[in-house]
């Protein structure tokens, strides 16, 4: 994971001119394959945001067999950045963006979700808990707005980092709960046409595509831009 804060300032004021529906503001990054950076981006830009809001922000990461975010951070990945602190409860006391089978006859399976304030800061990455489930439990994703509304009005900001579509449909089904959605690719090998299918897919399943971010992973800069007239510009 690398920081990318230097080169999301135009992505940042575009993201701040948004009207949230209510409350703080819900912005998801998206990569229609695996290996786009998408995690660094989502992970700046919620950096970003924690150094200016009033209130919390939130980094939510939908890959929840491998908690990468928690992990990164865990390890120090970003220099200068702190490490996160003991489990705050995320249930918010509400319908949860998960269900595990089984978890009516286990109640604390629905408390599987946990956030970590990072030392310094007014940030919070997400973790699930996967060590508490028993061979046999499965996990499947559920839109429940209630969370979403419940965040909102406890914090500024919430970052989604979400699977690439290849891997997992996941990020869909939250598309249409957030005030905009940022897709991530790499610019060394991804064409126009494989960015319009992802496009064409957040916007089917209800989402507003707000910009495009150019990951160059081999210069380690990205480069954001906004949709225009069917096409992408620099910001």
């Amino acid at each position: 994971m690398r920081d990318l804060r230097q080169d999301l300032s135009g992505l940042w004021q575009a993201a701040t001119r948004i009207t949230p529906r209510a409350g703080g503001r819900v912005l998801m990054f998206m990569s229609a394959r695996e290996g786009e950076g998408t995690s660094s981006v989502a992970a700046s830009f919620a950096l970003m945001a924690a150094a200016r809001a009033a209130r919390m922000t939130w980094l939510i990461d939908l890959d929840l067999r491998e908690n990468p975010l928690y992990t990164a951070f865990s390890k120090g990945v970003l220099s200068g950045v702190g490490r996160p602190g003991h489990p705050l409860d995320a249930s918010l006391g509400v319908e949860q963006i998960y269900s595990v089978s089984g978890s009516e006859k286990v109640p604390a399976l629905t408390k599987l979700l946990t956030a970590h304030q990072i030392d310094g800061l007014r940030l919070l990455v997400t973790r699930f808990r996967n060590e508490r489930l028993s061979p046999g439990h499965s996990v499947r994703m559920l839109a429940a707005p209630g969370w979403w509304e419940a965040l909102r009005r406890s914090a500024d900001w919430a970052i989604i980092d979400a699977p690439s579509l290849s891997r997992s449909a996941a990020g869909l089904i939250y598309a249409p709960l957030t005030d905009g959605v940022v897709l991530v690719v790499q610019a060394e090998t991804v064409g126009a046409d494989e960015v319009e299918d992802l496009r064409a897919a957040v916007e089917a399943a209800g989402g507003n595509v707000i910009g495009i971010v150019m990951n160059r992973l081999k210069s380690g800069r990205a480069r954001a831009g906004n949709q225009r007239m069917g096409g992408w510009r620099a910001f």
